[in-house]
Order: structure tokens, then sequence, then C-alpha cells
């Protein structure tokens, strides 16, 4: 989880959305704080609550960048998916939606999420670039694609041997390497204070109630509930937290918490 404090505000910075890496970075780390305590403290659950590295990806690269709405406005749309989002949790509706939807449908929607981040990185790292005839096409073997590939092979090894550090060994390796050859800037201080005035309390909720802007919001409902269920089934699952009936423990609290790091994060 150590590593969404870095990439999450790397994502929603990009070029073009108008957020500040600083902003965004307090706010990450401001919210995943509140929410894992509100975790153990009401849903009686060891899990830690961070953002989705999908739905941030869908955030700022589908929502402000193609779609062309400012971050204010995309905000909002994320304030309104987390108040739909707590009153399904909330109510039967969860348990309806959990059996209506096909499992395969589920899963499916988890790996498309995992192949856009996949496509995001392979393009920032060079290895792809955009083609009018393909869509795709290979980029240029540089520095960046060998680092990305050193980091993969890094980390795919570290997992192999069960070591728990895995994710965090091979980003702190790769960005020495990156720093040493001058590809990666260092900070210019290793402690500031947060900045939250950039970002804090800037929503759009009215200029979000666009009707034109409804199948975001449903887009980013659906997504997280999707990936919420499947992520405390299987987190539940391999903790041992499950009902006798195969259930996750505190399920409904649990997603309630989830649903309200949704609407805290817009």
């Amino acid at each position: 989880m150590s590593y969404i404090v870095i990439v999450n505000p790397a994502i929603l910075s990009t070029s073009g959305t108008g957020m500040s890496f600083a902003g965004v970075l307090s706010a990450t780390v401001l919210v995943a704080f509140s929410m894992t305590l509100m975790m153990g403290l009401y849903a009686k659950l060891p899990f830690a609550v961070a953002p989705g590295m999908g739905l941030n990806a869908f955030f700022a690269y589908t929502i402000i960048l193609q779609d062309k709405v400012p971050w204010q406005t995309a905000l909002g749309i994320v304030f309104w998916a987390g108040v739909l989002f707590l009153l399904v949790s909330a109510t039967p509706l969860r348990e309806r939606i959990a059996t209506a939807i096909p499992p395969n449908l589920r899963l499916g929607t988890a790996a498309g999420i995992g192949l856009l981040l996949t496509l995001i990185g392979l393009r920032n790292a060079g290895l792809i670039e955009p083609d009018p005839a393909t869509m795709v096409r290979l980029g240029t073997l540089d520095y960046r694609a060998l680092l990305l590939l050193g980091g993969l092979i890094v980390g795919v090894d570290l997992m192999r041997r069960r070591n728990p550090l895995a994710f965090l060994s091979s980003i702190l390796a790769v960005t020495a390497v990156a720093w040493v050859l001058g590809l990666a800037k260092a900070p210019d201080q290793i402690v500031s204070l947060p900045d939250f005035s950039s970002i804090a309390l800037e929503l759009d909720i009215r200029g979000a109630l666009r009707l034109s802007l409804l199948p975001a919001i449903v887009a980013i409902l659906f997504t997280d509930l999707f990936d919420s269920l499947s992520t405390f089934i299987g987190v539940a699952i391999a903790a041992d937290l499950t009902e006798p009936d195969g259930r996750p423990l505190n399920l409904r609290r649990g997603l309630i918490v989830d649903a309200w790091a949704t609407l805290v994060a817009g």
C-alpha cells in the first residue's frame, strides 16, 4: 500500500489535469489514515484503506484529460458516486447487486482496470506509443523502458520468494538507479508542511450533476463497488476472516467505510 502514497499523486497530477502533486499527496495520506482508522474502529477489520489504482487512472486520463472535465467537477463526480455507494452499502440493494452481477463480469471489470493501468505504465515507460492506424505501436527501448523491465524482474522475483516488501523494494531500487542516471529529480527538501490549500474543498458538487456526467458517476460507482466486493472477499478468505457461510466478516460495515472513503476523497 505504501507505493500508493506516491503513485496516486503522480497519476492525478499528470500534466494537463491541473491538480498539484503536493496537494494530492497530502490528501492521499490524510484520507488513507482516517479511513483505515475508521475501518478498524467501526468495521472491526484489520484492512488498510487507500485509493484504487484503477479508478485514479480513469479519473485522470478519461474524465479529465479525455472528456475535458475540470478537475473540480471531476471531484464532484467522485463525491456523488460516494453518496450513491454509501446508500447502496447501507441498504439491502447491496446484496441484490452483488448477487445479480455474474462473477465473471465482476472479475472482468477488475481485469479491465488492470489492463488500463498496464497500458498507462507501458506508455509512460516508452515501451508503446500512440499510432493513428493501430492505436498503439512499439516504442523505443531506452533507459526508461529498461528501468521498467528491470523493476518488473526484481519485483516478480521477490514475489516468487514471498518477500512482503517485493513491490516497495523494486520501486526503491528503480528509483535509486534513476537518480544515479539522472533520469529522476531528487526532492528539493526531505520534510515539508502538508499542502491542503490547493485542492481542499475545491470540488464542484453542482457542476457534477449535469446529465452528461451521469455515465461517469455510474462508472465510478459500479467499478468501486465491484472492486470493493472482490477485494473484501479475497482478503477475507486469505486472512480467514469469514462467516460460516463463507461471506467476509462485517462486510456491510466494511463497505460503508469504503463508501465514506470515496465520498471524502471527493
